[in-house]
């Protein structure tokens, strides 16, 4: 037997994200090889005999190729992001159209991050009040949202089956056990079960298994939300009625209620907490039904007490820039978003969401209003916001139309008049050529629009020749409102986007075209 040596190799992968690894195996005879490189299987092969733990001879050339693979993937992810986060935004209260052409159902909800993806899971007002689904969206921005599916559906009987109340899901994933765990508000119709709902799921946006509801160590629970502390410690947030709003400690596995924490003796619905460094923020709202109300928040450095009295966070008398609120997200070690419903309780269908930057500095809370804004969830800064684009605005009636477009009076519109009888029997469309754009990038543009149906309308839109992109456009109430339109532009102000109707259907009568300017 000869003296042991190894073979050792380096490995630099050209696919996908760029890694370098090396392995070492130990024979028992010498041997003698070459690098090797494989064009077909993208990696560098490099063995001779060494003896154990020396330094492999292709590592410098392995290094330089991953340092500069790195360096270009980095560069080129970073000029991506620049233009994303440039122009696509969140424009609160607007029609939010999904990857389904509908408008976004996930309301009451909840947001959970998972490998890079925002997931937002949330009821289903398709129906009106009563449960139907708890539907799951997915995006990488917060802008742009993918309908992934139902978590739990509406049933025959039970907790789950018609006429029952399922509002406000919120989930969180369990380290110990693996699992995706789903707590929602379960009631009737004339909600006098009070109670919570658990499920779990193997995936985020997958197939989820009813467990069964109960009144949290005894109480009433109407509604709820969730916490996981930085120790993984579990938190449900519950308002009782009789008693106030709770904060109760959950079980290894999230899937029950093992004590209280704290009680506040106040009527506050709605909870969403936050922690930011070393200090707790717990916002709610109070108790007025579907109508808004100023929410406010409390703050402490201990869950357990010490919390200060309720304050106000946004403009007072703005009744929360008529929202309330359903979750708060955390954006890095210091920024963080406020994720409220607008309730159309005449037509729960149409709610919208008000989803705003919060201001936090020590134990103060603050949040503007805006009419539409940039997310920023690099976790860099203390705002979830950045510097949003000049705008330039397009005029429906200055726009040219085709088949029986014409103008139409509309007393909330920018001049009064606006361009109506889109879509229809004769095809009636509206085209804005000469749409500016100082750069090529994706970017949301507002539409704002009338529809005084009782009903969404629904109009295709082509941009430069393309696709059409079938958006939604939820009713106005004998006003105007705006539908978000994400879209690639090209530099130049040669840019062309038509609006049509969808088949004999009638779109919205169009005021004007907001569009960022790069």
């Amino acid at each position: 037997m000869g003296p042991e040596h190894s073979t050792t190799r380096c490995y630099a992968s050209r696919a996908g994200r760029a890694r370098l690894w090396c392995a070492s195996n130990a024979h028992h005879r010498p041997q003698s090889r070459i690098s090797i490189y494989s064009q077909k299987s993208g990696y560098l092969d490099c063995s001779s005999p060494q003896p154990p733990g020396s330094f492999c001879p292709c590592l410098i050339f392995a290094f330089s190729l991953y340092q500069e693979m790195h360096l270009l993937r980095t560069l080129f992810l970073a000029s991506l992001s620049s233009l994303a986060e440039a122009s696509l935004q969140i424009v609160p209260g607007a029609t939010w159209t999904t990857s389904n052409s509908e408008h976004l159902q996930a309301h009451g909800g909840g947001l959970i991050k998972v490998d890079g993806l925002y997931y937002l899971v949330g009821e289903d007002k398709t129906g009106g009040s009563a449960f139907q689904n708890i539907n799951c969206y997915s995006s990488p921005d917060l802008v742009e949202w993918t309908y992934v599916g139902a978590l739990l559906s509406r049933g025959s009987s039970g907790d789950l089956g018609p006429n029952r109340v399922v509002e406000r899901p919120k989930l969180l994933f369990n380290e110990a056990t693996g699992k995706y765990v789903l707590y929602m508000h379960i009631d009737s119709s004339s909600y006098g079960d009070a109670k919570v709902g658990v499920a779990t799921g193997d995936s985020v946006c997958g197939s989820y298994q009813y467990r069964g509801s109960f009144r949290p160590l005894g109480h009433q629970s109407r509604d709820m939300g969730l916490f996981a502390d930085d120790d993984g410690a579990g938190y449900l947030l519950s308002e009782d009625r009789e008693n106030g709003l709770r904060i109760m400690r959950l079980s290894d596995d999230y899937l029950n209620v093992t004590g209280s924490t704290y009680l506040w003796p106040d009527s506050i619905e709605a909870p969403a907490l936050l922690r930011r460094g070393g200090r707790y923020y717990m916002f709610g709202s109070r108790l007025t039904g579907w109508d808004p109300n100023d929410n406010v928040y409390s703050t402490s450095t201990s869950l357990s007490g010490g919390w200060s009295a309720w304050a106000t966070f946004a403009d007072a008398g703005s009744k929360t820039y008529t929202s309330q609120t359903n979750f708060v997200l955390p954006v890095g070690e210091n920024a963080a978003v406020y994720l409220g419903d607008r309730w159309h309780s005449s037509n729960l269908m149409t709610s919208t969401y008000v989803w705003l930057p919060l201001t936090i500095s020590g134990s103060s809370v603050r949040m503007a209003d805006a009419e539409s804004w940039v997310p920023d969830l690099t976790g860099s800064s203390s705002s979830a916001a950045t510097a949003k684009p000049a705008e330039t605005a397009y005029e429906g009636e200055a726009a040219s139309y085709g088949g029986a477009a014409r103008d139409v009076s509309c007393n909330g519109c920018s001049g009064s008049t606006a361009a109506g009888y889109i879509g229809g029997p004769d095809k009636g469309t509206v085209t804005f050529g000469g749409v500016r754009s100082d750069a090529d990038a994706r970017t949301t543009i507002r539409v704002r629009y009338a529809n005084g149906d009782g009903s969404p309308r629904y109009a295709n839109v082509r941009v430069n020749g393309g696709e059409a992109q079938k958006v939604a456009f939820l009713p106005t109430s004998g006003g105007v409102s705006a539908s978000t339109l994400h879209v690639d532009l090209k530099a130049g102000s040669d840019n062309e986007v038509v609006i049509e109707g969808v088949g004999d259907g009638w779109g919205p009568d169009i005021d004007r075209l907001i569009v960022p300017v790069q």
